[in-house]
């Protein structure tokens, strides 16, 4: 098909093709649409002869299944310095031929290897890129054809597996699906062109392919040209009609440039399709010619996209690996050092908690003020001694009476009420410093999960750390509370508080000489709860300061202390061992921030 594209159209039509054609090795197709033609038809549609005779290579043909992985077809039109050269690649293994008789059973065998002998089928892309001076400047994709029963040990699926495939591709708003119909059947039944349909209701993006012109029934041809001149289904890219080489001329050895020399005397000499061709809606030539019309104009429209497409692409990306924080360096230096960073992100972290410098609506210090709030409630509720008391009193006072006279009080029977009312405060006590250790070590557990998130290893040793530590720390708490405890039994204030807190409840002004008997039992109570008024202001401070410290501040310094301590002797890589979902996904997302980049870097001189 030499001259099939004059020079200045090549020179505009290959720099888009050629950029499209970079972008998918780069593998940029794994994160958005690119625009591509695809090429689909129903079984025995003359689907590879067509592609045949735009490729200007034999490809496999034959009954069933021909193609069974998706066969990107990159036809680059080379003046100078090639005669033909082909370049056979899919998954990471390449093949150069330079003899085309060898490409057939090479294609044959890379399917057979990709989706094992037999009649399955695969989504594993095989790229044929064909230099050569008689074929024009077009890239295509051609997929299975479209089989509907099942023969020859077939999957019984096997017609939705082939659909499936189809859909992923012909879907997309960026494809161009290539339909490839033969002219002895019913187009509007063949299940490639209404697979076209569904996708594509309005005909905008397909371009129909009339197969076999040679094998209609006379009296069918006014039908047919009705057909190309899209008077019955309507397609926006229209309709060509070619006539490919046959069985028996591939048995008489015609060559594809005398086939198509034949095809072009088939439609002169044709009474009813020879006007097609001052159409330009006839042979393998005007279809190479639109077909790559139509491709650079598909991607010059969708440039502009594709380009704000990679931008927002590329922004995702990079706060997706801002999140998914850089992983260990592989030399044993740096990794030492990304294991005291990370050490020491954690350490400060733990720190801001215990000085009450987490900036959140939820920090630590909101929940711990919370729950001492409800402490200091508890003991302002148990601080009344009313009637109830007065009973109790006077029957300690029976009880403990020794050899005083009636009206006269017993100190002992004070220290007894005293001691007994304060006792009920230790269990609650217990609770809080139980609460308390709670919140903390969620707490804890939460900065754990977020500074080790990608390191089990170091992750269950912290999260270890934190439970042996704040155990210890427990057992330490509850010890100095039960020491509290014991001292408040001891029943013992300054005087001048005491008298402060008596003056106040009794709404009189006493000094220590003027204080008076307090001979009744109503005023016994006045002594009682002034005294326990104190014991509220020690408690309300005192054990809210006792459990902080044991729990929040010296927890913190202990495990920060701890943490440092894995820098000695530690195996740093096991510690750094990462979750492999990890440390896969953070590969994958820069690997496609890198070719989304280069992507970038290379639409710039388009756009």
């Amino acid at each position: 098909m030499r001259g099939a594209v004059h020079s200045h159209l090549e020179e505009s039509i290959r720099p888009y093709i050629d950029l499209i054609d970079t972008l998918r090795s780069a593998g940029i197709h794994k994160d958005l649409a690119l625009p591509t033609i695809i090429v689909i038809g129903d079984q025995s549609s003359g689907k590879s002869s067509v592609l045949e005779a735009l490729s200007g290579v034999p490809l496999p043909r034959g009954s069933g299944i021909v193609t069974r992985c998706p066969l990107e077809l990159r036809l680059k039109k080379v003046n100078v310095g090639v005669n033909w050269r082909a370049v056979l690649s899919y998954s990471d293994k390449k093949f150069e031929l330079e003899d085309s008789s060898l490409l057939e059973n090479h294609v044959l065998a890379v399917q057979n290897e990709l989706a094992g002998k037999g009649v399955g089928i695969r989504d594993d892309l095989i790229t044929l890129e064909v230099m050569s001076p008689d074929v024009c400047d077009l890239t295509l994709i051609d997929l299975p054809g479209i089989a509907r029963i099942p023969v020859n040990g077939q999957p019984q699926d096997i017609g939705n597996q082939i659909k499936r495939l189809i859909r992923k591709y012909n879907e997309k708003q960026e494809t161009i699906n290539m339909v490839v119909c033969p002219c002895n059947t019913d187009i509007a039944t063949t299940e490639a062109l209404k697979m076209a349909q569904e996708v594509d209701p309005d005909g905008k993006r397909t371009i129909a392919i009339l197969t076999k012109p040679d094998l209609i029934d006379r009296g069918t041809e006014m039908r047919l040209l009705n057909i190309v001149h899209n008077k019955v289904i309507p397609l926006r890219k229209g309709y060509i009609m070619v006539k490919c080489r046959g069985q028996q001329q591939i048995d008489d050895n015609i060559s594809l440039e005398e086939a198509a020399q034949m095809e072009r005397d088939f439609f002169q000499t044709h009474e009813h399709f020879r006007f097609l061709l001052e159409e330009e809606k006839a042979t393998i030539r005007s279809l190479a010619v639109k077909l790559s019309h139509h491709l650079v104009c598909h991607i010059k429209k969708l440039l502009p996209q594709l380009n704000e497409q990679i931008k927002k692409k590329l922004w995702d990306l990079r706060n997706e690996l801002k999140e998914c924080e850089a992983g260990p360096p592989q030399d044993p230096k740096g990794v030492k050092q990304f294991l005291i960073k990370t050490l020491t992100r954690f350490n400060d972290q733990i720190k801001y908690l215990s000085l009450g410098e987490e900036i959140t609506e939820d920090n630590l210090f909101v929940q711990l003020r919370e729950e001492f709030r409800k402490w200091n409630d508890h003991l302002n509720s148990t601080k009344t001694f009313g009637n109830d008391n007065v009973a109790e009193i006077s029957q300690l006072s029976q009880k403990f009476r020794g050899r005083e006279l009636l009206g006269f009080s017993n100190y002992r029977m004070f220290e007894n009420v005293l001691q007994e009312h304060v006792a009920t405060l230790k269990a609650p006590a217990i609770k809080l410093l139980k609460v308390i250790k709670g919140i903390v070590t969620h707490k804890f557990n939460y900065v754990v999960n977020q500074c080790f998130q990608n390191y089990p290893v170091l992750q269950n040793i912290t999260l270890n750390k934190i439970d042996n530590i704040q155990s210890s720390q427990q057992t330490k708490a509850e010890e100095r509370i039960s020491e509290q405890f014991e001292m408040e039994g001891m029943i013992y204030t300054q005087d001048p508080i005491y008298l402060k807190f008596l003056n106040e409840i009794r709404n009189e002004t006493f000094s220590e000489d003027q204080l008076p008997v307090l001979d009744n039992k109503r005023k016994y109570s006045e002594m009682l709860q002034a005294y326990y008024e104190i014991v509220v202001q020690r408690m309300s401070d005192q054990l809210p300061m006792m459990i902080y410290f044991f729990m929040l501040k010296e927890t913190a310094q202990l495990l920060s202390m701890d943490m440092l301590g894995l820098l000695d002797g530690a195996n740093v890589s096991e510690l750094l061992f990462e979750n492999s979902d990890v440390g896969r996904r953070r590969r994958e997302l820069q690997t496609s921030l890198d070719r989304l980049t280069a992507a970038q870097e290379a639409l710039s001189e388009f756009i």
